[in-house]
């Protein structure tokens, strides 16, 4: 359903997307997983067709998004990061300007909006002002504006930002619905439990690059049993990473992943059983632990493991 290939997004002499690649297919949810700026929605605007790629190339539904654009649209929904609502207009209205832009007309378009009013949990707020609108009823319609045409495939660029957690519960909802119903989702997120929840595969990016892909499951097989130790206090350069690395020959995974003056990141096998030595050695280099974070193996463990650095930065 949908296939990008080589893609490869410039600005004069910045690279936002370098050589990405991934397909998706019908009834699944894709995942882009990563940090704000590391490329995702870059990559949807590119096939949504509101960015021409530098190079590579990109079909949905089989039709080329440069070369077939209109046709390549007419199977896409698009629910942008950015509300896409026109404030004035009753929700109603929203969801009609949307239906007709895509060829819907008379009984099939009214049938298909109060669905679609249903399935958002609106239809008693129709005739009201998304303006008046909470933030979360907000982005349920826009869920709406994406969806009211039944589309193959359906882009959703960060589309929980900002919300409560019960409007994101019916979010996560409404993005089991359209994969159940056959759609492609291709589903851009920096929260790594929305990943775990919705995705059946997913690649995760970084710096306009996939560094890793493959299914949830896949992927925390990358990690074995390590865990992700985040130590916050003073940690001397040289002397630090001597202390801690004098304990590799009996903790066999043990890695430095970062180290800064004020916070050092491991990852190790059975962490809490190794932390008595670990701050003993610290303090046999002259530093001192102040915090501790210690996370289980999971996706943001290995977005830590493979860039070093936390999925939100």
């Amino acid at each position: 359903m949908l296939n990008v290939e080589q893609l490869v997004k410039q600005y004069g002499d910045f690279t936002a997307v370098d050589d990405v690649s991934f397909s998706a297919k019908a009834g699944s949810v894709f995942g882009l997983l990563g940090p704000n700026g590391a490329g995702k929605s870059t990559a949807i605007n590119c096939i949504s067709g509101l960015l021409t790629p530098t190079t590579g190339r990109i079909t949905v539904s089989g039709h080329d998004v440069v070369k077939d654009g209109k046709a390549a649209r007419q199977s896409l929904g698009v629910v942008p990061q950015e509300l896409a609502l026109y404030e004035d207009l009753p929700a109603i209205d929203n969801l009609r300007y949307w239906g007709k832009a895509y060829g819907l007309r008379g009984k099939q378009l009214d049938d298909r909006v109060s669905d679609v009013l249903d399935h958002i949990g609106l239809a008693d707020r129709a005739r009201d002002l998304p303006k008046e609108f909470s933030g979360g009823m907000k982005r349920r319609l826009n869920f709406g504006c994406g969806v009211v045409h039944q589309p193959e495939v359906l882009l959703l660029d960060e589309p929980t930002v900002g919300v409560d957690p019960q409007s994101r519960a019916k979010l996560f909802d409404l993005v089991e619905a359209a994969r159940d119903a056959g759609a492609c989702v291709l589903y851009t997120t920096h929260y790594m439990e929305e990943a775990e929840r919705l995705c059946d595969s997913l690649a995760i990016i970084d710096h306009g690059k996939i560094i890793a892909e493959g299914t949830v499951a896949e992927l925390k097989a990358q990690l074995g049993a390590r865990d992700a130790l985040q130590l916050n206090g003073a940690f001397p350069a040289d002397t630090t990473r001597e202390a801690v690395m004098s304990l590799a020959p009996d903790i066999a995974d043990l890695e430095i992943l970062s180290q800064a003056e004020d916070a050092l990141l491991l990852t190790l096998s059975s962490a809490s059983q190794h932390l008595p030595r670990i701050f003993e050695a610290i303090s046999r280099s002259g530093g001192s632990v102040s915090e501790t974070s210690l996370r289980s193996p999971n996706l943001e463990t290995l977005f830590l493991l493979l860039t070093g650095k936390e999925l939100r930065e």
